[in-house]
């Protein structure tokens, strides 16, 4: 005859089951394939309504925004975005003049503001990474006042060594996790020589939004950012083990993918096609 305690066992494993099971439906169905806008920079300064109607009809459901594309009105552009059936949960804004594109941001209804790079001036000093996360946590509080949350992009010249630490590791410590989230570059991970794996791993719930961006095999990994760190590719057509990256990335409950690719020796948006028809099985098999 089974116990209390027993039933009460049973109980809380098929609950547990149950909420496992949920979450990863929540994982396919919530999170949905975005495009960071940059990949297709020269046609969307161009023609962006062509430019979001190509992207839509990949399948994608977001873009994250990039500089280039704030010189339309903010209602304007949110507009453009909403009549071609996609969102745009974040944007990115230049470390130089951040503040001033705040209420910007806000009118376009991002969740998120995200500086992608600091001045190329800062890259080779551990008291700049020092600095730039005391301003990250200024932000950081600004943003939140508005009712958004604040991230920094990686590359690969935060993982400088600086003695005993780099400049990535400066800016994680020296941050607020409640004001400065991570959206974690897996390309520039894996050109510093890191394993995007091991470092969601190590960042933990810091990390909220992930690019999606493959590397060619092959070539060194380096701490700096020039020509020589390039070697882009499709997404599923480089070397990152991008089944491993989901499922860790599901167990953080990342909110945002968005899939980018600095250059291409095809036409941008083609490779936003291979990309997408490698994710999107590829999604649903992790989840």
């Amino acid at each position: 005859m089974q116990s209390r305690r027993d039933f009460l066992q049973v109980a809380a494993t098929g609950l547990a089951a149950l909420a496992f099971h949920k979450s990863s439906l929540a994982f396919a169905t919530d999170h949905p394939i975005g495009v960071q806008l940059y990949t297709v920079r020269h046609q969307a300064e161009n023609d962006l309504p062509k430019v979001l109607q190509q992207i839509q009809a990949i399948g994608y459901k977001e873009v994250e925004l990039y500089w280039n594309v704030y010189t339309r009105p903010a209602a304007e552009l949110r507009r453009m975005i909403a009549d071609h059936g996609l969102t745009a949960p974040s944007g990115h804004l230049n470390y130089e003049g951040f503040a001033s594109k705040l209420d910007y941001a806000r009118e376009l209804g991002l969740q998120w503001v995200v500086c992608p790079m600091l001045p190329k001036s800062m890259w080779n000093s551990l008291d700049s990474f020092n600095q730039a996360a005391e301003q990250f946590n200024k932000w950081g509080e600004q943003v939140r006042s508005l009712g958004m949350k604040f991230a920094f992009h990686n590359h690969n010249y935060e993982f400088q060594n600086f003695g005993n630490t780099t400049g990535f590791d400066a800016l994680m410590s020296n941050s607020d996790p409640n004001l400065v989230s991570l959206e974690m570059d897996c390309y520039w991970v894996t050109q510093a020589g890191r394993d995007p794996v091991q470092m969601l791993q190590k960042v933990g719930n810091r990390v909220r939004m992930l690019h999606l961006k493959d590397r060619k095999p092959g070539f060194p990994a380096s701490q700096q950012l020039n020509d020589a760190a390039g070697h882009f590719t499709e997404v599923g057509n480089g070397s990152i083990a991008w089944q491993q990256v989901l499922e860790q990335a599901a167990k953080l409950q990342v909110e945002h993918y968005f899939v980018e690719q600095d250059e291409s020796d095809k036409p941008p948006i083609d490779s936003l096609a291979i990309s997408y028809r490698y994710l999107k099985p590829l999604f649903a098999k992790v989840s």
